[in-house]
C-alpha cells in the first residue's frame, strides 16, 4: 500500500468556559498541583489559580508554555489558543500537500526497510494511511469492502469478516486495542474515535478456532499477537513510534506501529516468503 491522504479532521471542541477551566482540566488530568505546574512553567501557584479561575488572561506564551509542560497535544494546543483569543499557532496540513512529500518519502521508505516485518502508518483515527507488504500479506482473504475507501486498523483486526477469526487470542489482543482506544479517547476527546470505539467493541467475539491456546506456556517478553497465516500460527509484538516536536497537527496525529516476529520460527517463515 502506499501513502494515502486522510480524511477531513474536526478540530477540538472550544467551550465557551474560556481557557483557564481547560488548563485545570488538563493539569488535573496531569494530577499536577498548580505550584508544580508553577515550577516547571517559570511562574507562580497564584498567578496558574488566577488564570484558571479567569480573574487573570494568560499571554500567548504563557499558554503555549503551559501546554507544553502539560505535554498536552499539538491540536488541543490550538484549542487552548482560541480559547484564550488567540490565533491557533500549528497548520493542520493536508498530508497530500506537496508540503510534506519527504515526510511521505520517509515514512514509505521506513515501512519498505523494515520487510519482510509488517509495519504501517496510522492517522489519529487509525485509518491506514500507508503499510508495506508484511501487512497486506497479513491481509489476504479480507474482504475488499473492509479496505475500501480508506481502511481502517482497528476495524480490519477486530472486524468478525476481517483478521479477528485468525488471532488465535483475540480475546486478549481485542482487550489490549480496546483499553488503548479508551486512553486516546480519555486523551483527545475526539466524536471520531468515540464512534469508531462503539463500533468495534460491539463486535460479536468469533469462537476460539481449534488449537487456539498453545500446548505449552511461551515465556513472551511482551503481550503478542498470534494470528494464523497459511496454516501456520505467527506471533509478533508491536512497537509504535510518533514524531518528537511536531509542528502540525497532521504530523502529530500520525503513528508508526511496527511488528517484531516473537519467535525464531516467526522470523524464518516471514524471510522465506521474502525468498
Amino acid at each position: 500500500m502506499t501513502i494515502a491522504a486522510s480524511g477531513p479532521s474536526v478540530s477540538a471542541a472550544v467551550t465557551g468556559k474560556g481557557v483557564g477551566p481547560l488548563l485545570r482540566a488538563w493539569r488535573e488530568r496531569r494530577r499536577i498541583s498548580q505550584l508544580e505546574l508553577a515550577l516547571r512553567a517559570d511562574s507562580s501557584a497564584r498567578h496558574i489559580s488566577f488564570v484558571e479561575t479567569g480573574r487573570s488572561r494568560p499571554s500567548e506564551e504563557m499558554v503555549l508554555r503551559l501546554a507544553e509542560r502539560l505535554d498536552v497535544p499539538v491540536r488541543e494546543r490550538n484549542a487552548l489558543l482560541l480559547a484564550a483569543g488567540y490565533a491557533p499557532r500549528y497548520p493542520e496540513t493536508p498530508l497530500d500537500d506537496p508540503a510534506l512529500d519527504a515526510l511521505r518519502d520517509g515514512l514509505e521508505r521506513l515501512i519498505r526497510g523494515y520487510e519482510p516485518y509488517p509495519a504501517l502508518v496510522v492517522d489519529a483515527g487509525y485509518t491506514v494511511v500507508a503499510a508495506n507488504r508484511g501487512i497486506a500479506m497479513l491481509l489476504e482473504g479480507v474482504p475488499e469492502r473492509l479496505m475500501t475507501p480508506a481502511p481502517n486498523a482497528m476495524r480490519l483486526t477486530l472486524h468478525p469478516e476481517g483478521l479477528a477469526p485468525r488471532i488465535r487470542n483475540l480475546r486478549e489482543w481485542r482487550g489490549h486495542l480496546l483499553a488503548q482506544m479508551e486512553r486516546e479517547i480519555a486523551l483527545h476527546r475526539s466524536d471520531r474515535l468515540r464512534a469508531l470505539y462503539e463500533e468495534v467493541a460491539a463486535y460479536p467475539v468469533p469462537e476460539a478456532p481449534p488449537g487456539a491456546e498453545p500446548a505449552e506456556p511461551v515465556p513472551y517478553f511482551a503481550l503478542p499477537l498470534c494470528i494464523e497465516h497459511a496454516g501456520r500460527t505467527l506471533s509478533f509484538v508491536s512497537s509504535i513510534s510518533t514524531f518528537n516536536t511536531p509542528m502540525d497537527v497532521t504530523v502529530a496525529e500520525l503513528a508508526i506501529e511496527t511488528f517484531l516476529p516473537a519467535d525464531p520460527a516467526t522470523a524464518k517463515y516471514l524471510h522465506t516468503l521474502a525468498g
